[in-house]
């Protein structure tokens, strides 16, 4: 009897063995050891929050300013929002930046970001995210206000932040009215001036231009312009068209004007490679708020800049970005004030330059 008790055990158990490998007997489910670990430890794994795919094409990645802007943008958009941040440099070529933007379509992002190379691709761009039903922000570089009011009328998930350069302008005007001499070293009268321009035909470029010297004329000062060229927002450019200035106008020129902080770093060098005193016998002022030009306001080398501030810009957009893709309104333009920045105003935390 015991054998017998003893053969019907080990044929069960066979079968059994045999039904555990083909995969027919029940399994116990398997448990998440993180999730055990965490009930055990009386507190509950919350999942990873996936946040919306973006894609980024930026003009050029050696401009300092657009350098700072895309690195605040892509941390923003990661730690606010989850974002999967696809960046890309178009390397100042609108075809190639088309590409991208095409290629982000493909991609199936969730959003689009572009800082443009041409003002002129906004429309097609616009329309090509507008089709596939992708909500676009157009950054930096601000479409026309036609272009804009045409979002508007066929109801576009397409909207822009950008800033006023005339205000640039007017700002860059008021530091030199509100030196000692108002801009006027040699006090015959008359501010004697250079004018360092970004590329010529921009926007930006052209009324920061206007309007810094119309500041001047408005608040009673006379001015002569003695040299005026495009440095393309590029500090060795700015220096060589400063020198060219120098060499031709010398002890004459009391101001440069620089329609950005990188040109004005360079114009900087020159004047110094001159045998000028920068902040006592020649003001300089840009735009930007660049790490190093605060440095030299601050030593009293660069007289003013205006702080184009890029986390607000950069902020705004991701801001307004999102709020599209969740299906929320938006307005078609958000505005980003500058503010001026002298060796006695209040310095803003700026962030330096890797």
């Amino acid at each position: 009897m015991k054998r017998l008790s003893k053969g019907i055990f080990l044929f069960f158990l066979i079968i059994w063995t045999a039904f555990q490998i083909c995969g027919c007997a029940p399994r116990e489910e398997k448990k998440d050891t993180r999730e055990s670990s965490a009930s055990e430890a009386g507190t509950e794994v919350v999942p990873e929050e996936t946040g919306p795919k973006i894609g980024v094409s930026i003009y050029r990645y050696d401009d300092t300013y657009m350098k700072l802007y895309r690195l605040e943008l892509k941390q923003y958009l990661e730690e606010t929002y989850h974002a999967e941040v696809i960046m890309r440099n178009a390397g100042g070529d609108q075809k190639e930046q088309d590409r991208q933007v095409n290629q982000f379509i493909s991609d199936g992002c969730d959003g689009i970001i572009i800082n443009p190379v041409e003002m002129t691709a906004a429309g097609a761009l616009a329309d090509a995210c507008s089709k596939a039903g992708i909500p676009l922000v157009f950054i930096n570089r601000e479409p026309k206000e036609e272009e804009q009011k045409r979002w508007e009328e066929k109801h576009m998930a397409v909207s822009c932040i950008g800033t006023d350069s005339r205000q640039a302008g007017t700002y860059q005007g008021e530091i030199i009215l509100e030196t000692p001499d108002q801009g006027d070293l040699n006090s015959d009268g008359v501010v004697s001036y250079v004018m360092l321009m970004g590329e010529e035909g921009n926007e930006d470029s052209l009324y920061r231009t206007e309007y810094s010297i119309k500041a001047l004329e408005e608040g009673g000062i006379k001015t002569e312009k003695l040299f005026s060229g495009n440095g393309n927002w590029n500090k060795d450019e700015g220096k060589k068209l400063a020198q060219e200035a120098l060499a031709s106008f010398g002890s004459r020129i009391e101001v440069i004007f620089c329609n950005n902080d990188s040109m004005v770093n360079g114009a900087l060098e020159a004047v110094e490679e001159a045998g000028r005193v920068p902040g006592k016998d020649i003001y300089l002022v840009g735009v930007d708020a660049l790490q190093d030009t605060v440095k030299y306001i601050k030593e009293g080398k660069i007289t003013g800049t205006v702080l184009n501030d890029h986390e607000g810009q950069s902020q705004t957009a991701a801001d307004t970005l999102v709020k599209m893709i969740d299906g929320e309104e938006v307005d078609t333009r958000y505005q980003v004030d500058y503010i001026k920045i002298t060796a006695i105003s209040t310095f803003h935390t700026v962030k330096g330059e890797d």
